[in-house]
């Protein structure tokens, strides 16, 4: 029996970023953690948009997706104007799926897809960036500070100060890569 790995999930709080994270270390040895179909039904049923299927037509259109919310993102970030082409994808999504938002019992807010499909699932990711991009939402977008990785995230922190994408992959990574220079520095310097 083959088994086959597939790099974890990383996990955030705003819905578009974090679809945008499926491919990481964009800039040094990629992680594509939606390779297959299935794991875009994991990832969707993870944040609350289950769907029945996925076939490798719709795999690709996600990925299209992603890669025009992350190219809105990074210009966003960077202060530069919209690629009218990444408009253009997140906007075709965000109109061509059945999905309405409901409110919970406890009083939050889930997403009902029209028929479960991914095409639904979708544009409820491109509405999200929508929000996003437009500056809808209190806090900025910003840039993972790693030079392999360069995800877009959405900072709340106070001040909007946020250096990394993820504290614990890439700001623990660059602060053990800064803490070795250091003892390495200071050890040749001790010899």
């Amino acid at each position: 029996m083959v088994v086959v790995y597939f790099p974890e999930f990383r996990l955030g709080k705003v819905l578009a970023t974090n679809f945008t994270g499926t491919l990481s270390e964009r800039y040094g040895e990629a992680a594509e953690r939606i390779p297959v179909p299935s794991r875009l039904v994991d990832w969707l049923a993870i944040h609350g948009l289950e769907v029945d299927s996925c076939t490798p037509s719709q795999l690709d259109h996600a990925r299209k997706l992603r890669e025009a919310i992350h190219a809105a993102a990074t210009a966003v970030a960077k202060q530069d104007p919209l690629p009218p082409s990444a408009v253009q994808v997140i906007n075709d999504c965000s109109a061509h799926g059945l999905a309405s938002a409901v409110l919970t019992a406890e009083g939050g807010r889930e997403w009902r897809l029209g028929s479960a499909s991914v095409e639904d699932a979708l544009s409820v990711i491109a509405a999200d960036a929508i929000r996003l991009l437009a500056g809808e939402r209190e806090g900025k977008i910003s840039l993972c500070a790693s030079p392999t990785c360069r995800a877009a995230f959405f900072d709340t922190s106070r001040g909007s100060t946020r250096k990394w994408c993820d504290m614990n992959t890439c700001g623990n990574r660059e602060k053990k890569a800064r803490f070795l220079a250091n003892k390495r520095k200071n050890s040749s310097l001790a010899g």
